[in-house]
């Protein structure tokens, strides 16, 4: 009679060969032996996973009966990366009274009472079975429940994520006029979610790993079949798979260990916590690194001319982006090299400066006490200090602390003959330059490599200058990212690539993507100018 009583749409389920031949699924998937493996006893699996998770008392052991059959089974999560309403609704409500509709113990055994569960019990969209002790520790410890049969001796391990994150924002670093006002969040999937909203199209291919030893940090590898580069796509999977780290907390802890010369000042990795800016060099044939925790995704390959280059260039028309573009180019020359010129200029070349600037200088400097470039040390010195204490400091107070303290350290420099007045212009003016550069890490680079050509011009004048240029743009040109040169469309010169360098084409202008990033599906539009038709 019991027989009768399990009806025709439990008897597939029980026919599964599945969970009664765990032995042999075993030794087909070749698990290594060092491994351990779950046991058929819970009492063992138990023992073994609570010593396992010795004094961490956010992991939350709960042992229960399912149902009628009496089965002795328990559940395990990590507190605050699960929703507890979840596991008590989907999980323990199913298990321990929608199971009493199960025939009683005795008609079935405790592999096909876990198929049951398995298939027709939980309804959560996300279920896999595990094996192996450190993968089910991987899963709890990521957000998922992990149940155990006594008798059994593989796991089901069910998705109960309901951890807490921050909602999608404008991007504070990379704010923008007109255009989108989304940002990445430290969560990898809402990151991905966002490239989909924008790119439609199963083409957009995502491939996930996990890096780092103990933290076990997920990273999303985005591409576009098709259009990307298949070398720098396998590249970019060689690179991450010999990253042998315990803890990769941040995208920059990639961009370090994977950078082509990481010896160079020059970033080579650029990086975005905006989607539509990681959408557009998705379909330029770039790649995209997630990385979960972080709001920053990594693109590669990276050109010199990308960090001059405003997500607001493509959303004003093209020439506000040509005028921008070239104040942008103007003032990295500035900020880079001001100080310097000054420095040369008023220790050995004064006869290049128009008189009466060279008489206005002179009478400014007229009872300063130190040379220019100790002048223009001091200076730089002092304003960077100023500037990493108000980036330090609180919001409330940080930027009134640097602003305060520069007008008032700058005056009464001046008042006290420390400095001269002309000194304070030339590194106000620099500092302004610098803040002008769209990317961050070039912004740092510039200010970093400000300091050596300052010295260069103390000691040799306007042609120490010119060696330090010279220096520069031979390492320049000899740096490439992920087989790319770095200043391409530059060097070498890509005709369609230079159409978004100095000035940004027309749209209907650029029916072709940059040259030199990938050879595969050139053609992006076959747009005709627009106007009215004759």
């Amino acid at each position: 009679m019991r027989r009768k009583f399990i009806g025709p749409f439990l008897r597939p389920l029980l026919k599964n060969k599945h969970p009664d031949s765990r032995r042999e699924d075993r030794e087909s998937k070749n698990l290594p032996p060092s491994e351990p493996c779950l046991q058929q006893s819970l009492v063992e699996n138990l023992a073994l996973l609570q010593k396992i998770f010795d004094h961490c008392e956010d992991v939350i052991f709960r042992e229960f009966t399912i149902g009628e059959q009496q089965a002795r089974a328990a559940i395990i999560w990590l507190d605050g990366t699960v929703d507890r309403q979840l596991i008590d609704d989907i999980v323990l409500q199913s298990l321990m009274q929608e199971a009493r509709k199960l025939p009683p113990n005795g008609d079935i055994s405790p592999p096909q009472l876990h198929t049951l569960i398995r298939d027709s019990l939980l309804s959560t969209t996300s279920i896999v079975e595990s094996y192996k002790i450190p993968d089910l520790v991987d899963r709890v410890l990521t957000g998922f429940c992990a149940i155990l049969i006594d008798g059994v001796e593989v796991s089901i391990v069910a998705s109960v994520r309901g951890e807490q994150m921050r909602s999608v924002t404008e991007p504070e670093t990379e704010a923008v006029v007109r255009g989108p006002r989304q940002g990445f969040t430290e969560n990898i999937r809402v990151g991905s979610a966002l490239i989909r909203r924008i790119i439609k199209t199963p083409d957009l291919k995502l491939e996930t790993r996990k890096l780092g030893r103990l933290t076990k940090t997920d990273v999303a590898i985005l591409y576009i079949q098709g259009i990307a580069d298949e070398k720098v796509i396998q590249e970019v999977r060689q690179r991450l798979g010999r990253i042998q780290v315990d803890s990769i907390l941040e995208s920059a802890y990639i961009e370090e260990l994977i950078e082509d010369q990481p010896f160079s000042p020059f970033p080579q990795i650029a990086h975005t916590e905006r989607p539509d800016k990681a959408a557009a060099e998705l379909l330029e044939g770039r790649v995209v690194i997630l990385i979960d925790g972080t709001p920053f995704a990594l693109i590669v390959p990276t050109l010199f001319v990308q960090f001059l280059q405003s997500s607001e260039d493509y959303y004003e028309r093209y020439f506000f982006a040509f005028l921008i573009r070239s104040v942008r180019f103007l003032f990295l020359l500035i900020a880079l090299s001001l100080p310097s010129i000054y420095i040369a200029a008023t220790t050995y070349h004064q006869e290049m400066l128009p008189t009466p600037l060279l008489i206005s200088i002179a009478g400014a400097r007229q009872g300063v006490p130190f040379p220019a470039f100790l002048e223009a040390l001091l200076m730089e010195v002092a304003f960077e200090a100023l500037r990493e204490a108000g980036v330090r400091l609180p919001k409330t107070v940080g930027q009134a602390v640097s602003i305060v303290g520069a007008l008032v350290i700058g005056e009464a420099a001046v008042r006290a003959g420390i400095v001269s007045s002309a000194m304070v212009i030339i590194v106000s003016l620099t500092a302004i330059a610098s803040f002008a550069i769209p990317a961050f890490n070039l912004a740092i680079t510039v200010r970093m490599l400000r300091f050596p050509l300052m010295i260069l011009a103390a000691v040799f004048g306007f042609y120490g200058i010119m060696l330090g240029y010279l220096a520069l743009l031979i390492h320049i040109c000899s740096l490439r990212s992920f087989g790319v040169p770095y200043l391409t469309p530059i060097s070498p010169f890509k005709r369609q690539g230079m159409k978004d360098v100095l000035f940004r084409a027309p749209w209907w202008r650029m029916n072709n993507r940059p040259g030199g990033i990938s050879p595969n599906n050139r053609q992006r539009q076959n747009t005709p100018r627009p106007g009215p038709k004759s």
